[in-house]
């Protein structure tokens, strides 16, 4: 049953890392829960080491959220293809994760410090 969608301030301070390396850290992450979906932390740009980041051709469309581009992650030891996702002009009622990435990847792991 998709439909529902909240965003809303994650409490404290979170980070994520991969391949061993921090990516990023912030208290100003976002927490996006949609029914029938895990919840998912999205970061702000401006605190994320995008230089591990580089655009992909990947692509989806969301009718809750409109548009998500994609992100490979280099790590030391290798390439996490669309392990991370942005969704740059998303569609009204999500205009709260503009600017902000996502990850989700057997090797990336997000928590609360």
């Amino acid at each position: 049953m998709a439909g529902n969608m909240t965003i809303e301030t994650a409490e404290g301070t979170w980070v994520v890392r991969a391949g061993g390396a921090v990516l990023g850290e912030s208290a100003d992450a976002l927490i996006l829960r949609e029914d029938g979906y895990e919840d998912v932390v999205y970061f702000p740009r401006g605190d994320l080491a995008m230089a591990f980041l580089d655009p992909s051709d990947k692509k989806t469309t969301c009718p809750l959220k409109g548009e998500a581009t994609y992100f490979h992650i280099q790590t030391k030891s290798m390439t996490l293809k669309d392990a991370a996702w942005s969704y740059e002009t998303p569609t009204e009622g999500a205009e709260a994760i503009a600017g902000h990435l996502a990850f989700k990847d057997e090797g990336v792991t997000v928590e609360q410090l």
